[in-house]
């Protein structure tokens, strides 16, 4: 008769199965499922971070105020855990505001160049003098 194993009784089945906790005390199998939870929470709450992040990645390429607004709407989201702040972000981000600034700001910088003119009633000389004038204005 063969002699039984350090720990196990002789009337004991020769093949434990793994899931069985050693007389020691150890339970390998309840330390592997935890490192795999571990693993899979780890992963999902990456995944979910970077499902969240992306209304601000998407929103990155466009202007800053549509940017800062979009980042906002999403921090909202992140912290009332309210979905409809991280649709509104979602949909923020991918509609492109128009710029009706840049147009504004165009027209008041021609404006001010038209201004700055000389009136044709003045005499050649004294014209260029102004313009010589006026240009050095401008690159000043």
């Amino acid at each position: 008769m063969a002699t039984p194993a350090e720990g196990v009784h002789e009337l004991a089945p020769h093949h434990i199965p793994v899931y069985v906790p050693g007389v020691d005390g150890s339970d390998p199998m309840m330390f592997w499922t935890g490192v795999f939870l571990l693993v899979v929470i780890l992963l999902l709450g990456i995944g979910y971070l970077t499902l969240h992040a992306l209304p601000e990645h998407m929103a990155s390429e466009t202007n800053r105020a549509q940017f800062q607004l979009v980042s906002i709407l999403a921090i909202l989201a992140l912290f009332t855990h309210n979905n409809l702040f991280w649709v509104a972000a979602l949909l923020l981000a991918v509609v492109q505001i128009p710029d009706l600034v840049s147009p504004v700001k165009s027209m008041a910088r021609s404006l001010a160049r038209i201004s700055r003119r000389i009136p044709e009633t003045t005499s050649p000389a004294t014209a260029s003098a102004a313009s010589a004038r006026t240009d050095g204005e401008a690159e000043a």
